[in-house]
Parts: structure tokens; C-alpha cells; sequence
């Protein structure tokens, strides 16, 4: 289903006004990195996909010493789709990597001061991403507090900060509890 999911990130971003890969990676880099990671290599197979089931057009234009530059639009088809992925139900909690779990988890094996020094390198990166989600959360109070999607992206971005701030916490009573040791 990832796969899948990767394909209607792509469609739902032509709703947004990202028309062309360069524009796409853009916006997947700067807002829908920190949920959803796509490299910029499986951009244009999938808007080939897109336009090929009917979901997507595509312009080309001519530039002068450079290739054809292509825009991409959402189809009255894509629209559909896209709807009717949005409507379907969320059948499964996605199951994410994380290499401190994972160190964790076989910890005995090492020192505590290792394993205290690993969490507390985890928290600074974790309170560095809180800090870039407030950000984030402010630029779009200011730049796009009138465009529809705006109140979507920040309860997008307020379900980052819930979770980072509990992660952040659950870092500050690990290591009080690996200290206890």
C-alpha cells in the first residue's frame, strides 16, 4: 500500500499548486518529509503513471537551452481518485523504523553511559525538529491562513508536535530511569 500511498502524495500535491517534479520535491522536502519520504528519482516515474491512467495531464514548453520544461494538473479522473483514496478507511498503524529502539532494546550489552548519551543525543535532534515544526506551524499562520489547505497542514503539524513533545519527554524519564541503574 505504500506504494500506492506515494502515487496519491504525488496527486494530492498537484492540488496544491506544485505543478512540475522540481516543485513537488520542494514542497515533499520542506512539509511532507517529516511523514511521508519520497526520493526525488520516484517523482517523474509516478506522474508518468498519473498521466498514463488518466489522472494527470501534462503541458510541455519549449525553454531555450534547456529540456522542455513539463507541468503536470490534476485530472477531473485524478480528482476522483484521489477522493475516493482519502475516503478509504486506514486498516493498519504503519510500523516505523527507529534505530535508538532498536539499540535499545539490546542495551544490556553496553555500558548505561553509552546508552544514556545515545538518548540524550535523540532528545537534542527530537527538541531541534520541535523547534522546526513551530516554525513551520508560523509560516503557514502567516503566509497561508486564508487558503484552504492551511487549516489541513496545521493539524498536520500539530500532530508532529504532539508526538515529538511525548517522545521528547519520554527521552527526559529514560534517562532518568537508566541513572536509577
Amino acid at each position: 500500500m505504500t506504494k500506492e500511498n506515494t502515487q496519491f502524495a504525488i496527486l494530492g500535491l498537484l492540488t496544491t499548486g506544485c505543478n512540475t517534479g522540481y516543485s513537488i520535491k520542494q514542497m515533499m522536502d520542506g512539509s511532507l518529509t517529516h511523514f511521508w519520504k519520497i526520493s526525488y528519482g520516484q517523482i517523474y516515474p509516478i506522474l508518468k503513471k498519473l498521466v498514463d491512467q488518466g489522472y494527470a495531464s501534462v503541458r510541455e514548453t519549449p525553454q531555450e537551452g534547456k529540456p522542455d520544461k513539463k507541468e503536470y494538473q490534476i485530472t477531473d479522473r485524478g480528482r476522483d481518485a484521489l477522493g475516493k483514496w482519502l475516503e478509504h478507511p486506514i486498516n493498519e498503524l504503519e510500523t516505523t523504523k527507529n534505530e535508538l529502539l532498536l539499540k535499545l532494546f539490546f542495551s544490556r550489552h553496553q555500558g548505561s553511559q553509552v546508552t544514556i548519551g545515545h538518548v540524550r543525543q535523540y532528545k537534542q535532534k527530537l527538541e531541534e525538529r520541535y523547534s522546526i515544526y513551530h516554525t513551520i506551524k508560523s509560516q503557514i499562520s502567516a503566509c497561508y491562513i486564508g487558503q484552504e489547505d492551511a487549516k489541513y497542514w496545521i493539524i498536520t503539524l500539530n500532530y508532529g508536535l504532539a508526538t515529538t513533545k511525548a517522545a521528547i519527554e519520554w527521552c527526559g524519564e529514560t534517562i532518568s530511569k537508566l541513572k536509577e541503574e
